[in-house]
């Protein structure tokens, strides 16, 4: 079962619940050709605003993707990551009409799950990061637990075990940042949004964002010096 089906059913009796519509599927053939569908969500977030929270299940299925990595990325387990984007998107419903279109609604949406990710942090602490996993492919077997990430066919076993543990070995480094350093290499080294989007998010100045980020790279490269050695 994919990631998108578990948070949006666990979710869907309190939308729905809250709603002043009962539930309604939008196709999703209908969704794919509508020309707005790669960039644009204005005409869903409206109908949500209007009272249609069948709409909102569109709006999960674009962005759940990107903010469980923003999630997984900050705390650095999967269940909480989980719990973290669940929390986000019924805040984000919650809250929708209040959005105003200021900035772009996945902005908006993204500064919603980066908060929710910094309190889960704050009260929970850094968790150790476990298995590497892939956030794209559905978990085998059917089962709620992440998937891994599926090996190469020309990879040996010492191949994999090296990659593995360099992986939890980069991961344990980004998971040793302050947090106000993490989030910002996160969004910016890892996720790729532009300094624009993420002062944005984080309501902080473009001169914050670049110099948080300036020392997030040094303290991560000293950090993988004492792992790696020069680099």
């Amino acid at each position: 079962m994919e990631t998108i089906t578990i948070i949006w059913r666990s979710m869907a009796h309190l939308i729905f619940r809250e709603g002043t519509k009962s539930p309604l599927r939008l196709s999703h053939t209908e969704e794919t050709h509508r020309p707005e569908n790669r960039d644009e969500d204005s005409q869903y977030v409206s109908l949500c605003q209007g009272g249609e929270p069948a709409a909102f299940e569109v709006l999960v299925r674009r962005h759940q993707k990107r903010m469980f990595n923003i999630a997984y990325r900050m705390t650095g387990d999967y269940e909480d990551a989980a719990d973290v984007v669940q929390e986000a998107f019924l805040s984000a419903y919650r809250t929708i009409k209040k959005f105003r279109g200021e900035a772009k609604f996945s902005t908006w949406l993204y500064g919603i799950v980066v908060n929710h990710a910094k309190n889960r942090v704050r009260h929970t602490g850094s968790k150790a990061y476990h298995e590497p996993v892939s956030l794209d492919d559905p978990p085998p077997g059917g089962k709620d637990g992440p998937a891994m990430d599926p090996p190469s066919q020309d990879s040996s076993a010492v191949d994999l075990l090296m990659q593995k543990e360099t992986q939890e070995k980069v991961q344990g480094c980004i998971n040793e940042l302050e947090k106000e350093h993490r989030e910002i290499l996160v969004l910016r080294d890892i996720q790729g949004f532009s300094y624009e989007e993420i002062t944005q998010m984080l309501g902080i100045p473009d001169g914050t964002v670049k110099s948080r980020l300036s020392r997030a790279r040094c303290a991560l490269k000293d950090s993988l010096k004492k792992v790696f050695g020069d680099l």
